[in-house]
């Protein structure tokens, strides 16, 4: 066997730890991203989510709801592809037509959903936004 056929599995393997190191790094280094902010509108409802930096532990939801006034305005979080759902949380109105919850524990990272139902005298809607946990 001649140097260049045992340099070639050396080299391979350390390629691969780069690259292992390098994706472990995006996910754990602190995003710092900013506010996520996203729309939906259906039925008499227009809402917009908003969470500052979203990471594994609470988080704090803001919710603008345009068009109709709802009565009650509930956040349910869920990562589907790990099964895990979590009890819907109360957001509180702050002033008319935003709401806030309180501390929202994300018990770890990865993708969710969160789904915003929204019940008032104009009828029932939920509002399924994705969101990415680091």
């Amino acid at each position: 066997m001649n140097t260049v056929d045992r340099r070639r599995p050396a080299l391979l393997i350390s390629v691969v730890a780069v690259l292992v190191v390098a994706i472990v790094a995006w996910l754990l280094w602190p995003s710092g991203g900013g506010a996520q902010v996203q729309s939906s509108t259906q039925g008499p409802y227009t809402v917009q989510l908003s969470v500052e930096d979203p990471h594994q532990g609470g988080n704090v939801f803001a919710v603008s709801v345009t068009g109709a006034t709802p009565e009650v305005v509930t956040l349910e979080p869920v990562m589907p592809q790990m099964g895990h759902a979590l009890a819907p949380s109360p957001a509180i109105a702050e002033a008319p037509g935003r709401y806030r919850t309180g501390d929202v524990l994300l018990p770890m990272s990865g993708q969710w959903e969160i789904t915003v139902s929204l019940r008032g005298p104009s009828g029932a809607t939920q509002h399924v936004f994705p969101l990415l946990v680091k």
